[in-house]
């Protein structure tokens, strides 16, 4: 983390987004944890921010069973919860203005199509196993019905603007070429739902996050909004992505992996692997006294030079 060295500021901001498909598991707490001291550590505000646009993935109650398991912890966030199901206007607006410069199109693949297209002699992935975009509906419906909507990537005639750099605090220089590694990318899915990369880059700008830290699984993402942020006119926050938490195969630890709620009849039972995941020697009997010894960890880390 070696620019993270800033004096403590107010203008820091900070923020945890969970999406409510489940309550916490141990990784999760490990980017909760993170961001927590990390704005602790520089003065600044933490906030939390519901991620619960995918509504059908939604399970009731795990928002307010979230927000009831950071309390336990002793994670609490400097302002109420905001939730993006209640924000749909703002990206509305953000999506228009995209198509209002050009940038955004409509498109009629489906998953089958783009499936189809990756399967053939010229198609490709990203390092992520995902099909690259390739194009189909830049030009046109071709008589088929919009189904989503999608950013227009344009790799520039020299100019490079879908060549995206930046420093991550934890992992150092990173660089993606947008264009080749993606190609266009979706800002609004074809069940009506806006595209986590809109909605969290409008978000982000909205709340006026300085410092995103997350899970070391979101680092693909970041090339994408850094580009979003730059054609929205919004800043760019610094960037530091976590270790991950994996299961005994190797498989990042997640719901979808059979992650087990965390258990929080004893806060401090789950706390102390998330510090030491994040290479925090942290000690403490009680949670006050944890969290303070955590941060001090986290100080020491971010202010050596």
């Amino acid at each position: 983390m070696d620019d993270a060295a800033a004096s403590p500021s107010a203008a820091y901001v900070g923020r945890f987004a969970p999406s409510p498909t489940g309550l916490l598991h141990a990784g999760s707490l490990v980017a909760a944890l993170a961001s927590w001291l990390d704005a602790r550590a520089h003065g600044g505000r933490w906030l939390v921010r519901m991620e619960d646009l995918d509504t059908p993935r939604n399970v009731a109650g795990a928002a307010e069973a979230i927000l009831a398991q950071l309390d336990r912890c002793g994670l609490r966030a400097d302002a109420p919860a905001v939730f993006q199901s209640r924000r749909l206007a703002l990206y509305e607006a953000a999506l228009r203005r995209l198509q209002a410069k050009g940038r955004a199109y409509p498109c009629a693949c489906s998953r089958r199509d783009l499936a189809l297209a990756a399967a053939a002699p010229t198609g490709g992935s990203d390092a992520l196993g995902e099909a690259v975009y390739p194009g189909t509906c830049r030009d046109g419906l071709h008589g088929k019905a919009a189904r989503s909507v999608r950013l227009r990537v344009e790799a520039g005639d020299g100019s490079g603007e879908a060549k995206i750099a930046w420093t991550d605090r934890r992992l150092g220089p990173q660089h993606q070429d947008v264009a080749r590694a993606v190609g266009d990318f979706v800002l609004k899915r074809a069940d009506g739902v806006f595209a986590y990369q809109l909605a969290v880059v409008v978000d982000d700008g909205a709340q006026g996050v300085s410092d995103v830290v997350r899970g070391e699984d979101l680092v693909d993402s970041t090339a994408r909004q850094i580009l979003l942020q730059r054609l929205l006119g919004l800043p760019t926050p610094r960037y530091l992505h976590t270790p991950l938490v994996r299961t005994a195969d190797g498989a990042k630890l997640s719901k979808q992996t059979g992650a087990m709620p965390l258990a929080l009849d004893d806060p401090l039972a789950a706390l102390r692997p998330a510090g030491a995941a994040l290479g925090l020697a942290a000690r403490g009997t009680r949670i006050a006294d944890w969290l303070e010894s955590a941060l001090g960890c986290w100080r020491e880390r971010i202010e050596a030079p």
